[in-house]
């Protein structure tokens, strides 16, 4: 038997990169591309409409923006505006989802030429979306210069850029004038996280200390892939792989709190759900799993759902458009892989026993107790 596969929510045209979700309007952003060489796969910024459809989540292309021949490595989202990594610069996209007047010719002439709906489908009435390019800036110098990493800061005035030069590089937004750089690396990024206190921090941070607190395990070297600041449940988290170990780190000390083991396959990326409560993990594999942030308990796994590196992944916003496209669920997640394929994982609801229902049963319990010791011992009351 073939491993499992998630519904395919959508299919792009070109290898998918970069995945965001905006909570405000509820679109799914997917970025990517074949990159400058001539060989018919295109580059762009795909805007996904996601919708409820007979119950179940759906997602239709809504806008392309086409990037020409500069492919989007990574992405990060500040309300309205996007930061795309292409190639050795950063550029800022601003979007803007609207909503047009149509009279009822127009949208009698729409339902007879426009392509056919999916049954049960409600088509996008009006809804626009006008996409612009900012500033861009050029954010790695190497001999292959390459941008690696991009994040925002918790207050969206701030950009913070890694490459393959190994310097991190800040910049105000959106004009995208440099405030400070230092070199953070000999190598290339991996990843990069911006805390809530505003330091920079990435996850080989000499903080951390990984080889003096992590856990003790063989003495293979371990390659740092991943990192995200998570605000979980009074804690934050972070990620260490390969025999691939999960960490937990106190982010007022930078100590690890607790670490666990996740298999022997290699992170490819991470992310952490809007409240802090899950973690979403993509494997190089093509595996994605779902864990609870405190505990590092894991409650999805899906092994080989892509059949290619997991590239990217984004939980359903918890705020905005989120409750109403999640339903019933406890949480939604989505991945993209160089497949060109974009995933839906949903994590069913949590049951729990409410609370009368428990007292009920406790007073039930007593109840039967006495019964039976009266019956035994017939002078017990």
């Amino acid at each position: 038997m073939g491993p499992c596969r998630a519904p395919e929510l959508y299919r792009a045209p070109f290898p998918l990169l970069g995945l965001q979700v905006d909570p405000s309007t509820g679109l799914l952003i997917a970025a990517g591309g074949g990159g400058a060489a001539k060989a018919g796969i295109k580059n762009g910024v795909h805007f996904l409409q996601l919708e409820r459809i007979n119950g179940r989540l759906s997602a239709s292309l809504l806008h392309s923006h086409d990037t020409e021949t500069r492919v989007t490595m990574n992405l990060a989202l500040a309300g309205d505006i996007l930061a795309a990594g292409q190639d050795a610069h950063c550029q800022l996209l601003r979007f803007q989802a609207h909503q047009q007047k149509v009279n009822k010719a127009e949208k009698a002439g729409s339902k007879k030429q426009g392509p056919r709906q999916r049954k049960g489908a409600a088509p996008h009435e009006g809804l626009e979306l006008r996409v612009e390019n900012l500033q861009a800036v050029q954010t790695d110098f190497s001999s292959d210069p390459l941008q690696k990493v991009v994040c925002f800061n918790h207050d969206n005035t701030l950009l913070a850029t890694g490459g393959t030069d190994g310097y991190v590089r800040v910049w105000k937004v959106p004009g995208l004038e440099k405030v400070l750089e230092f070199k953070a690396h000999e190598g290339e990024f991996e990843d990069l996280a911006l805390g809530p206190d505003v330091k920079l921090k990435d996850q080989l941070v000499t903080q951390l200390h990984w080889q003096e607190n992590g856990p003790t395990v063989s003495s293979t070297p371990y390659h740092r892939q991943a990192c995200r600041f998570g605000q979980v449940p009074d804690q934050p988290a972070g990620l260490q792989p390969a025999p691939c170990y999960l960490t937990a780190w106190d982010g007022s000390n930078f100590l690890p709190l607790r670490t666990k083991s996740c298999g022997h396959e290699v992170i490819s990326c991470l992310n952490v759900s809007e409240s802090g409560t899950f973690l979403g993990l993509g494997m190089v594999t093509g595996s994605v799993a779902i864990y609870i942030a405190f505990s590092l308990q894991c409650l999805y796994y899906m092994r080989e759902a892509h059949g290619i590196v997991v590239t990217d992944v984004a939980f359903l916003p918890e705020k905005g458009r989120g409750p109403e496209l999640l339903g019933s669920h406890e949480t939604a997640r989505f991945s993209v892989a160089v497949d060109s394929h974009c995933q839906l994982h949903l994590l069913p609801s949590l049951q729990s026993v409410p609370v009368r229902l428990l007292l009920l049963l406790c007073v039930g319990l007593i109840v039967v107790t006495i019964l039976l010791l009266q019956s035994v011992f017939p002078g017990f009351l």
